[in-house]
């Protein structure tokens, strides 16, 4: 187990762009041990393992990899949703997309997986195919799909380049490979991207959405949950889009 750790600790120091010294000082330790600790001349402690998946600001389910790595038992549990403990935690965030009313608000997974979602999301979601509604819901699929939102998304060279561009980034950020497998499946579903047009403002970009109430311009924030000590709630995603215009406001409030 301990000889994984080595290769490991080095892949993610260079996917972060870090030398053995940077590491050491964010660690607090020394050069020569981090270079021990790579070439597994040396046997790292779990409390020098945590120091060091903190320092590389690795997410949870990463550091209990770096854990495992080096022999030890993952140090970060990972419930199910449905575990009764999660309890607490699920109210606050329907509570949380309840106050966002008249605005639509989503929780997901780290897959884009919906988890909860308020009413208001119907506008959104109407004319999809069923299929596509049928769980577990993909939002991130549902967003691309042609028998999904994408045909009523105006601005959808834009759109899409916001969320592939996101996805890429998770993954650089965390390699992942049912990640990467949907990436890889949402490319398929839009040209490639070309030039940013003039809507492009990186991830400011607004969505343009026909609806049956009118056109809908729509910004999104994401907020994640930065001290959750489970691997599940760390990877929820709260996400609710904010009108661009007071039309859309209008629109919405009615």
């Amino acid at each position: 187990m301990v000889s994984g750790f080595g290769p490991a600790l080095r892949g993610w120091r260079e996917r972060r762009r870090l030398s053995q010294l940077e590491l050491a000082i964010r660690a607090g330790t020394t050069q020569r041990h981090v270079s021990f600790l790579e070439g597994g001349r040396s046997i790292p402690g779990r409390g020098l393992v945590l120091r060091v998946a903190e320092s590389l600001e690795l997410p949870l389910r990463e550091r209990n990899g770096l854990l495992l790595a080096a022999g030890f038992a993952p140090g970060f549990p990972e419930t199910e949703l449905d575990d009764p403990s999660l309890r607490p935690v699920l109210d606050g965030m329907r509570r949380l997309l309840d106050g966002h009313r008249p605005y639509p608000a989503i929780v997901v997974d780290r897959y884009g997986v919906l988890v909860a979602r308020n009413d208001a999301l119907d506008l959104l979601f109407e004319d999809v195919a069923p299929e596509l509604l049928e769980e577990p819901v993909n939002t991130l699929r549902l967003a691309l799909h042609p028998k999904g939102m994408a045909p009523r998304v105006r601005n959808l060279a834009d759109w899409a380049r916001h969320i592939l561009e996101r996805l890429t980034q998770e993954i650089a950020h965390a390699p992942d490979e049912r990640l990467t497998a949907l990436l890889a499946e949402l490319e398929g579903y839009v040209p490639a991207p070309g030039p940013p047009g003039p809507d492009h403002l990186g991830f400011a970009v607004p969505m343009r959405l026909s609806t049956s109430a009118g056109e809908l311009r729509l910004i999104t924030a994401i907020t994640t949950f930065a001290t959750a000590a489970d691997v599940t709630v760390s990877e929820l995603k709260l996400e609710t889009f904010l009108p661009a215009d007071a039309e859309t406001a209008a629109i919405l409030t009615r």
